[in-house]
């Protein structure tokens, strides 16, 4: 029989569990499969928006966005479809329910526990296939699991919960949208020409430095790691350009201040212009980063 049996909602964070419906089922492996689902939720960030796990014979399904993630466990012949048609409605009455400062707020677990009766609700009109007729619109999800379908995670993937590894990041980069960002614009790259030129005057400079204390041992080698780490903010600054990183903003406000640092220990190497230039420069691409944000999903309520 094809039904749904359990659901929960998180909140993405740090897995706090919001609300999630009651049941009696006593069956081992559907047991086993909500610890999954539970694992799951305390990690539900590191992977796409939209999964599904197979365990046996159910499968857990989930969604999130806004911060708050939808979770259910049915059995594995339940569809696809109707399994996210009942997430989304999940989630469009969350949002419209609560206010997502009190969700932030929360810090007892199940403190939405009334949306219980709405799960309760809906989980009854999904487990009735007569009921869902006039209800919902399953062509919308359809052709939206069409052009994005669920990613469908391993027992590799459920093994990385618990160890969340450099190679796992590197097996979803792309697919979770927190990790990708908004299209570089014109000022961005140019900006990220200008901090890679800067970088390579001060490692060209450096050089010649260890050249000048090699032939003349009173040079201070203290100006050497002034040019290095000079190098080293540069380039560290057009990573945050390319790529996510969390903390980004902070970092990269970080490695402006290092090349302003190491730019006034220079100030008798340098003329006024061209410190003035450089920390122009660190300045343009510290903004660009501030501009360029990560992309999220952007979700299509209706309400």
């Amino acid at each position: 029989m094809s039904v749904v049996l359990f659901a929960s909602v998180v909140r993405v964070v740090d897995g706090l569990p919001l609300s999630a419906s009651t049941d009696y089922e006593q069956d081992k492996e559907l047991q086993e499969t909500k610890r999954h689902l539970k694992g799951l939720s305390r990690k539900l960030g590191q992977f796409p928006d939209r999964c599904t796990f197979k365990s046996g014979s159910y499968n857990v399904n989930f969604t999130y966005s806004l911060g708050v993630g939808y979770l259910m466990v049915c059995t594995a012949s339940y569809p696809n479809v109707l399994a996210f048609c009942f997430l989304d409605e999940l989630q469009k009455e969350f949002i419209v329910t609560y206010d997502p400062k009190r969700i932030s707020s929360a810090v007892r677990p199940y403190s939405f526990i009334e949306f219980d009766t709405f799960i309760q609700k809906t989980k009854q009109r999904y487990n009735n296939p007569r009921s869902l007729s006039t209800k919902i619109n399953l062509a919308d999800m359809q052709t939206e699991i069409k052009l994005r379908p669920p990613y469908q995670l391993s027992p590799e993937d459920l093994q990385a919960v618990n160890g969340f590894s450099a190679r796992t990041a590197a097996k979803y980069k792309g697919i979770a949208p927190t990790q990708m960002l908004e299209p570089a614009t014109l000022p961005g790259v140019v900006s990220c020409v200008l901090t890679v030129l800067c970088g390579g005057l001060n490692l060209l400079r450096g050089v010649h430095a260890i050249e000048s204390i090699l032939q003349n041992d009173d040079e201070d080698f203290n100006y050497v790691i002034a040019f290095f780490l000079g190098t080293a903010a540069c380039l560290y600054q057009c990573y945050l350009f390319l790529y996510f990183s969390v903390w980004r903003n902070s970092k990269s406000f970080l490695a402006f201040a290092l090349i302003c640092l190491s730019n006034m220990y220079l100030y008798e190497l340098r003329n006024i212009w061209q410190i003035l230039f450089h920390v122009a420069v660190g300045a343009f691409t510290t903004l660009q980063i501030r501009l360029r944000q990560p992309l999220g999903k952007a979700p299509d309520y209706n309400v």
